[in-house]
């Protein structure tokens, strides 16, 4: 019997090994803890974090879907600050769904294409 640490891990190793982000296109990976939810753009290339973005700096109450649909908006803007338009999503192993997808598609509302 798998942990379900060991499970994400295993879905986390097998979607890095098929995208790779670049200064053009970065890879938008998404961590989430129990509490908050943080999501970076990083050039794999040069091993460096173009921009990044969580929420603890938001002061608003909601749920955490909510919470974290300001957390995409709030990572486009950055993205579209600094003139990038596309990225490649990293769900680092978690499911679609839930605080991931309300960020994923806010992000996309805002403007960025993945």
């Amino acid at each position: 019997m798998i942990s379900k640490i060991e499970r994400r891990n295993k879905i986390k190793t097998r979607i890095r090994g098929k995208i790779s982000g670049t200064a053009e296109r970065p890879r938008m990976t998404v961590f989430r803890s129990n509490k908050q939810i943080y999501v970076q753009l990083i050039d794999d290339q040069a091993g460096r974090t173009l921009a990044a973005t969580s929420s603890k700096g938001i002061e608003q109450n909601g749920t955490k879907c909510e919470i974290a649909a300001l957390v995409g908006t709030a990572i486009a803007a950055k993205a579209l600050e600094a003139g990038i338009t596309e990225v490649v999503f990293d769900r680092n192993g978690y499911l679609f769904h839930g605080r991931v997808k309300s960020l994923a598609d806010a992000a996309r509302s805002a403007g960025l294409k993945f």
